[in-house]
């Protein structure tokens, strides 16, 4: 019935239906942003600055870490780091604020996002699949926010012991500017959180006959090599955080498998009933 109904609605229907998604999803991102102006010292001094302080959590479990394993802890046991963060622009800081807020009303309202996706995309379905809403939503909410904590508390602080302390000469200060400083913070964040959907992805594209386990591991060594060279990318040049970011890829791309495996079978079992 649905895949019915879909069919009858226009091209102009479609453009229609993603047009109020786009709207009324701008709109909860919109409300969730005001909503995070009465915690906006929490979000700045506790969030987005907490990581630069060498008491932040990560810094303390992984200089434990080292210490556990007998290892040199000069790198991981940070006591300081010896840069600032400035502004340089007139209304840099106001700018900031906006966007940081804007963000978090998308990291917050990821899950209405996603409901909203599922309302678009719900009528090219059987009226079984679409009974699987909540978990669809649940799961991909999970993984979104399990991903934004990887790149908050794993990824971002990596990333400013590194740079904060890397220097090529005692002439040379650190001093970043908030934009560039932000920006790595919502790099981390939300492209790590975006990685974490990628069982989600492989179920959807495996239900459209896109990829098949087969596929996923005949070029499991050309993954492995994209997954090795994003987190080259996202994480500071030196091995041990490359190694850290790599890991949890690689799990998810060996669970991606293994749903790819049970939609195809699911798949298989439907057209022998059917």
């Amino acid at each position: 019935m649905a895949k019915k109904a879909l069919a009858e609605m226009s091209f102009l229907d479609h453009l229609e239906e993603l047009r109020w998604l786009l709207v009324r999803s701008t709109l909860a991102i919109i409300i969730i942003a005001c909503a995070c102006y009465f915690i906006d010292d929490f979000i700045f001094d506790t969030i987005l600055f907490g990581p630069k302080d060498p008491n932040f959590v990560t810094y303390r479990f992984f200089c434990e870490l080292t210490r556990f394993f007998g290892v040199d802890d000069s790198y991981a046991c940070a006591t300081e780091f010896s840069f600032i963060i400035q502004n340089t622009e007139v209304g840099g800081q106001f700018s900031i604020y906006l966007w940081i807020l804007i963000t978090a009303g998308f990291i917050l309202g990821f899950p209405y996002i996603l409901y909203e996706v599922w309302r678009f995309i719900s009528p090219a379905l059987y009226e079984s699949e679409r009974k699987k809403a909540s978990a669809f939503i649940i799961v991909s909410s999970l993984l979104f926010f399990i991903g934004v904590l990887f790149g908050y508390f794993i990824i971002l602080p990596l990333s400013i012991n590194f740079f904060g302390n890397f220097n090529v000469s005692q002439a040379i200060v650190n001093q970043f500017t908030i934009d560039s400083y932000i920006s790595m913070i919502k790099t981390s964040v939300i492209v790590s959180g975006l990685v974490f959907e990628l069982p989600i992805i492989i179920y959807f594209l495996a239900k459209l006959g896109l990829v098949t386990p087969a596929f996923l591991r005949k070029y499991r060594r050309a993954a492995i090599v994209i997954i090795l060279i994003v987190a080259a990318i996202a994480t500071p040049p030196d091995i041990p955080s490359q190694v850290v970011v790599s890991i949890p890829i690689l799990i998810l791309y060996e669970v991606s498998i293994l749903i790819a495996v049970l939609v195809v079978k699911k798949e298989k079992q439907n057209e022998q009933i059917s």
